[in-house]
């Protein structure tokens, strides 16, 4: 048997206390496939290493030091990514091609799936006895194979139909004879591996009894990756596409089916599976202590293993996305990186009202009032809130409470605490405290906004020090939209959909959707819902793709404040000042219809004449 490398993963090096989950434990040395599976510690070092794979997903500029990060949310329409060296500015400036390997997705997944295969196939060698169980075994064997429909997973997401790895592939195989398999058969597949790892998997892991098996699956995990997929199944982008109904392999055989409605009813029962499962087995919608409105939805992100969790990665360690979110007059100076759109900011609707205040916007993007919703663009607030000082722009007054857990933004109150020393409110016009500097020196908002959300109030940029951190992968909140989507696709509004949606709406309480909702009326808030509830986590950008509208999204002008406005003579600005709140575009993005499908890369082509590219590449 020849020898295989077990790499070591620097990431998950760091920090192998218990309480940091299963990713922190690592493997070492060169070892024989037999040696590995002959002892206890090395197969689970083994199956560590398989983990290792997952998607670094809080990390958003490119960092060689961190394998795969995450372009998506700055290539959508809710961040711009102030930092030069991320793929997400060559997603947005359309400067990538299928020689451009910076975000390889596509070696990297293929290469875990590997490992995952050889674990999957030697895993029964392991002798029973001691610590060894065969209930252990099977577990193990189950947590691979959820790894093995989820490294699918990812790659479809992103090239639609691939190459299928039911079996490790040895060194000397002919890769002419792997081909692209249909979309809906690369569906199936990591379904029937999300239904085949269920049994074999808990239903929860505790804290206190197990909490060191936290970042492992549960079967709630395996039924949210079958919802989500079978979801992506059902949609537009996949669906029936006209725009790939021709795309077939060298043999003819189509890689895209025709459209089904039935598709729909597929993913809302296996959602609704996921629901059943996971509540039934303790999973709930994260409330805080004081079941504050805000706090129920910002600490969910960084409360450890909530009971909303489903699946996480661990990011032991790693501080740069608070860095990249803290206000420049922090303590330290912040890098001021992740700035939110002001697209996103007004899809933030009233909180009395349940409505957006934004209808449209005009030719030189002044917006359109929704005059019923209770918003207010000028003027300032006598009011002094838990979230803002007295002074601040009406236009941030009463928004969803998911607003002030998500944005930061002038007359804000952040990190009001002695630790921080921070007793101000935030300022983002040029010259102010957290504005771009008149000197033109160093990182700052582009767009008057700074991402809230996902960072840890405890973090402290002086001593670059906080709370550990996770990425969640999939929650029970998610699910509940999966829900409502399917069925109402399925069935139109009906009792469920409307069930769902509310839920999730009541935790923040913001009013019940209105009642006679249309289905196409009912698409347009789920929708909406699904941009707020899970914004800047990874969805935004896949939910434009799979519907088929990014080519309107992601083909235009995103905008900020005019955040380089400077009086003549350096006046300074002060909240009240009209010439800082006026709608600025701040970069023009391109998206093409052959971006929906990312491009497969040159080399894999050069490597197997079999494979095609996908259209317009």
């Amino acid at each position: 048997m020849k020898p295989i490398i077990i790499l070591f993963i620097l990431s998950i090096l760091l920090n192998t206390a218990c309480k940091k989950g299963y990713l922190d434990k690592t493997p070492d040395g060169d070892l024989t496939i037999d040696q590995v599976f002959q002892n206890r510690e090395y197969t689970e070092r083994f199956l560590a290493n398989v983990y290792s794979a997952l998607p670094r997903e809080l990390v958003l500029p490119d960092n060689l030091s961190n394998p795969l990060p995450n372009p998506f949310m700055g290539a959508s329409d809710e961040l711009e990514m102030s930092y030069e060296p991320s793929f997400s500015n060559n997603l947005n400036s359309g400067t990538w091609n299928q020689s451009t390997y910076t975000h390889d997705a596509w070696s990297h997944y293929y290469i875990a799936l590997r490992k995952a295969n050889v674990f999957i196939e030697n895993i029964d060698k392991l002798p029973v006895g001691g610590l060894v169980t065969e209930e252990l075994k099977q577990r193990w064997k189950a947590e691979a194979i959820f790894l093995r429909a989820f490294y699918h997973f990812l790659l479809i997401r992103l090239y639609g139909p691939v190459p299928i790895m039911d079996k490790s592939v040895s060194l000397g195989a002919d890769y002419n004879s792997i081909t692209r398999q249909p979309i809906d058969k690369c569906v199936a597949f990591i379904v029937d591996n999300c239904d085949a790892a269920l049994a074999a998997l808990p239903a929860k892991w505790i804290a206190g009894s197990n909490a060191g098996e936290f970042g492992r699956p549960t079967k709630a995990s395996a039924l949210a990756l079958k919802s989500r997929v079978l979801l992506y199944m059902a949609s537009p982008l996949w669906n029936g596409n006209p725009d790939v109904a021709n795309l077939s392999n060298k043999d003819g055989v189509k890689l895209f089916p025709a459209f089904s409605a039935d598709r729909w009813k597929a993913a809302a029962d296996a959602a609704r599976e996921c629901i059943v499962q996971s509540e039934s087995a303790g999973y709930k919608l994260y409330r805080s202590a004081g079941n504050d409105p805000v706090a129920n939805y910002q600490e969910t992100f960084y409360i450890d293993y909530n009971d909303e969790v489903l699946f996480a990665r661990p990011h032991a360690g790693y501080y740069d996305f608070d860095i990249y979110s803290e206000p420049r007059g922090m303590p330290g100076i912040g890098f001021s990186l992740n700035s939110p759109t002001q697209e996103i900011v007004d899809e933030y609707e009233m909180a009395a009202t349940g409505q957006r205040p934004i209808l449209g916007y005009n030719a030189d993007k002044s917006p359109i009032i929704n005059p019923g919703s209770g918003y207010v663009e000028t003027g300032n607030t006598a009011t002094e809130t838990s979230y803002y000082v007295a002074g601040t722009r009406n236009m941030y007054v009463g928004r969803d409470p998911r607003f002030y857990a998500s944005i930061m933004f002038t007359g804000a109150k952040f990190k009001w605490d002695a630790p921080h020393n921070r007793t101000t409110p935030l300022e983002f016009w040029k010259g102010g405290l957290d504005g771009r500097p008149t000197n033109n020196q160093g990182n700052y908002s582009e767009t008057g906004y700074l991402l809230k959300k996902l960072t840890h109030p405890a973090y402290q940029r002086i001593g670059h020090s906080g709370p550990h951190r996770n990425w969640i992968f999939f929650r029970l909140g998610e699910q509940y939209l999966n829900y409502a989507e399917a069925l109402n696709e399925a069935e139109g509004p009906i009792a469920d959909v409307y069930k769902y949606i509310n839920l999730i709406r009541r935790r923040v309480n913001m009013p019940d959707l209105p009642s006679g909702l249309s289905k196409e009326a009912m698409r347009d808030a789920i929708r909406h819902e699904r941009r707020i509830e899970l914004a800047f986590e990874t969805h935004r950008f896949f939910d434009t793709h799979r519907w088929k509208i990014a080519e309107v999204t992601d083909n235009t002008f995103i905008h900020g404040l005019q955040v380089d406005f400077l009086y003549p003579g350096n006046i300074p600005f002060t909240m009240s000042d009209n010439a800082f709140y006026v709608r600025t575009p701040v970069e023009k993005r391109v998206f093409d219809k052959k971006h929906y499908l990312w491009p497969i890369p040159l080399y894999e082509l050069e490597k197997n004449k079999n494979l095609v590219q996908n259209p317009g590449w």
